[in-house]
């Protein structure tokens, strides 16, 4: 009994020991500067255009006495349809490393719903990719589209007006990633379109299409609003 409490007490003055050994943290030097804290990023342009001008023209033109009544943009999706990715991956490859460096997000594999013996799908087979963008990534989207990559369509001469769905969703179709400046034409394997969605929460084309104008989307026959 005499021994293990002679271990014990050993073992204390060994632990003491080595605590009291251990460097003291070096103190911070007099006048350093604090760590910098990471700055925000800043607002998207189009975001504090919607916010300042596009709300009250809106509200102004049909009446809007609710605020939340205002329409809005929700969301962003591009799709790119490969009707030959089951046979060839590495189109598919290319393609959703396409769309991640035209929208800055990764896209998701999308898969047959059903087979269809005619055009030998099965259920499950990859068929393309889509990404959906929200929030600020959304607004730095529509922004470099309507200013960049539009105007490089070739013979453009204005986005149809007629491709909303009744519920004030807007879809145009791109026959060319191409017009996209981060696509590099050395790399491109396949040329390949793609459909881009405008979602709001308008409810009514009208509504919807008088956003999309303020936004600065130049439609045929109609002259753009000029983003400051």
């Amino acid at each position: 009994m005499a021994e293990t409490e002679r271990k014990a007490a050993k073992a204390t003055k060994g632990a003491k020991a080595a605590k009291q050994a251990r460097p003291a943290p070096a103190p911070a030097a007099e006048g350093a500067a604090p760590a910098a804290a990471a700055e925000p990023a800043p607002r998207p342009r189009l975001l504090e255009h919607y916010e300042q001008r596009v709300r009250p023209r809106l509200a102004e033109q049909f009446g809007f006495r609710n605020p939340h009544e205002i329409p809005r943009l929700v969301k962003i999706v591009l799709n790119v349809g490969l009707g030959d990715a089951p046979k060839n991956p590495k189109a598919l490859d290319a393609a959703v490393a396409e769309l991640a460096a035209i929208t800055g997000q990764r896209p998701v594999v999308t898969r047959a719903k059903k087979s269809i013996a005619n055009f030998n799908l099965r259920q499950g087979m990859p068929i393309g990719c889509a990404v959906t963008l929200r929030g600020a990534r959304m607004y730095e989207f529509l922004d470099r589209f309507i200013t960049i990559a539009v105007p490089r369509i070739r013979d453009f001469r204005g986005l149809p007006a007629d491709s909303f769905d009744g519920r004030g969703n807007y879809t145009v179709g791109i026959k060319e990633q191409m017009i996209f400046p981060e696509i590099d034409y050395d790399k491109v394997e396949k040329i390949h379109g793609m459909d881009i969605t405008f979602v709001t929460n308008a409810g009514r084309d009208d509504a919807a299409r008088a956003l999309l104008r303020e936004l600065g989307m130049p439609f045929r026959g109609e002259a753009p609003v000029a983003v400051g």
